[in-house]
């Protein structure tokens, strides 16, 4: 369970892993585009139709299946390894839109190791076999993942909405498999987005640095789509994260609902040993 704290809480490990001593091999990176991309160029072709306009449309079909709620609950199977080794848990998620995020950590017999709390503001940590509980600024999402990580972002990934997307769009296709590709570059990433093309669900979602030095990159996999109250929510994600060291996580979402009403409970015990930063 050590580890799980800093992988559900923090970013649902998007980017938790911490550089190790010997450099891994990871995934090319897609510093080279693919030729047989479209790129656009914002103005009128020679056949008047506005590139610009269709930039918009192709963004907006990135966006067009972003899930809007009020409340969400979930119980998510959490597997995750790395080189050191890997473990599983299940958690369980509350979240109020832009407001609270709350989770729970359990391990294999059940026993809940930690409760989590994020707030706009603040993010507390509550580790309830050790009985201590961390109490932080929201700035310590920017202190782990080394990027403009916020409520929003880590909101998006739990609910399976694209994050860090960017309207600059350099290219896009359709390939074989009628999968709507595209490739958009941001100050921090390129990120290329596959999408359905028929109904536009995200697919699948790769991001690579545009500083080569970093060198980190994350490919995120959506799959197993349900719609329940006319939602399409992804029950299954592959998440692999890479810097100097490489780390694979499944998240499979056993159960969920939207707009429920919900609690989110997490009183400190007056014996925990608070801890600040």
């Amino acid at each position: 369970m050590k580890n799980l704290s800093i992988i559900l809480c923090l970013s649902i490990v998007m980017f938790a892993c911490r550089p190790a001593k010997k450099v891994q091999k990871i995934q090319t990176a897609i510093s080279k585009v693919d030729t047989s991309s479209v790129t656009v160029v914002p103005g009128k072709d020679n056949k008047g139709v506005d590139s610009a306009q269709l930039l918009r449309d192709v963004f907006n079909k990135v966006l067009k299946n972003k899930i809007d709620f009020k409340t969400f609950n979930a119980k998510i199977r959490v597997e995750y390894s790395a080189k050191q080794g890997g473990d599983e848990a299940t958690a369980y998620a509350r979240l109020e839109k832009d407001k609270i995020i709350w989770l729970s950590l359990r391990g294999a017999l059940g026993i809940e190791g930690f409760r989590v709390l994020v707030t706009k503001d603040s993010v507390k940590v509550m580790n309830l076999l050790k009985k201590d509980v961390q109490l932080r600024s929201i700035g310590y999402l920017q202190e782990i993942t080394e990027l403009p990580f916020d409520f929003t972002t880590l909101q998006d990934l739990i609910i399976g909405n694209p994050v860090f997307t960017d309207s600059n769009i350099v290219s896009y296709r359709t390939n074989a498999n009628n999968e709507l590709l595209v490739l958009m570059v941001g100050k921090l990433f390129k990120h290329l987005v596959t999408l359905d093309n028929k109904d536009f669900k995200l697919l699948h979602s790769k991001l690579d640095d545009v500083d080569v030095v970093r060198n980190r990159t994350c490919d995120i996999t959506f799959s197993d789509y349900e719609s329940n109250s006319g939602v399409a929510f992804s029950t299954k994600r592959k998440i692999s994260v890479a810097e100097k060291a490489k780390l694979d996580i499944n998240l499979d979402f056993k159960q969920y609902s939207f707009n429920e009403p919900t609690t989110f409970p997490f009183t400190i015990p007056k014996n925990f040993k608070r801890r600040r930063s």
